[in-house]
């Protein structure tokens, strides 16, 4: 049968999210219609008949930045082409933007083949956190803090993504921000995924904030698993991680085609997700 490549909808992303946990990645609970608001149109399948066999993600955040995430072929469908398809698709449609992925260590020379450059490693951290230093003016996030979020995300995250924060700040998901003399200094957010809590992202514009703000999160989950996804130049956050008994594990590398975004990656201790940067 011919293939074909096309959008996919909001049960197809459910699917390939499936995949993902299939796959150990550990996706979030609720994350697909979470990534759908990023951009609805940016997921995108490969069909032999009626069966989905690959997909990828490839969301557009306005003109000039995009990312590359859930990129996975269906096991028994691996060697004919459908992955390397949908790639070219992903590719195709992000275009002359900046473009964002994170690789994991096999990967790596496939990418930097294709014109991505590695910026920095991220390592995984998972444990159940003891004793990290508590402190800072940390509360919820409500309805009022979304305009100083937004305003604070976007010197931190490539590029604008009002409606997928909107979305991703929302209950179940746990959103709280830290702040300062006289305004936002940090926030975070934790998830449920299918093991445990993810914390992502985790912006703070100090360390201490950032430790104050994962403690607190800590807090609110109980007694599950907490992971995060950390840049490994928080050489002082990790150490702190470590200290109170996290455990680094899955790691991947932040890659680049197209030029490097200027926000401020100084003050990301924990990334948004593997899947949408």
């Amino acid at each position: 049968m011919p293939r074909t490549i096309r959008t996919l909808t909001a049960s197809e992303v459910e699917t390939l999210v499936d995949w993902a946990a299939g796959e150990g990645w550990n996706p979030g609970i609720g994350d697909a219609a979470a990534f759908r608001t990023a951009d609805p149109d940016g997921s995108i399948g490969a069909f032999v008949g009626q069966e989905m066999v690959a997909g990828i993600s490839a969301v557009a955040y306005g003109p000039g930045f995009g990312f590359i995430g859930l990129y996975i072929c269906r096991p028994d469908r691996r060697g004919e082409g459908h992955g390397k398809a949908v790639w070219d698709a992903g590719m195709a449609r992000l275009g002359n933007r900046i473009i964002g992925l994170d690789g994991v260590a096999e990967q790596r020379a496939n990418y930097q083949r294709m014109g991505f450059v590695p910026v920095y490693e991220t390592v995984r951290y998972s444990g159940r956190p003891a004793g990290l230093p508590a402190g800072g003016d940390i509360r919820p996030v409500t309805a009022g803090d979304m305009a100083g979020i937004l305003a604070y995300d976007r010197q931190r995250f490539p590029a604008p993504r009002e409606a997928f924060l909107r979305e991703w700040l929302r209950q179940p998901r746990i959103a709280l921000l830290c702040g300062g003399s006289a305004d936002i200094a940090g926030y975070g957010v934790a998830r449920r995924c299918r093991e445990g809590f993810k914390v992502g992202p985790l912006f703070a514009d100090r360390t201490d904030l950032a430790l104050a703000l994962l403690a607190d999160l800590a807090g609110r989950i109980g007694n599950e698993v907490l992971h995060i996804d950390v840049p490994a130049s928080q050489v002082q956050f990790t150490a702190m991680l470590q200290a109170a008994g996290m455990v680094p594990g899955f790691a991947t590398t932040r890659m680049y085609k197209g030029g490097k975004p200027g926000n401020a990656p100084s003050t990301v201790f924990g990334i948004t997700t593997l899947e949408l940067g």
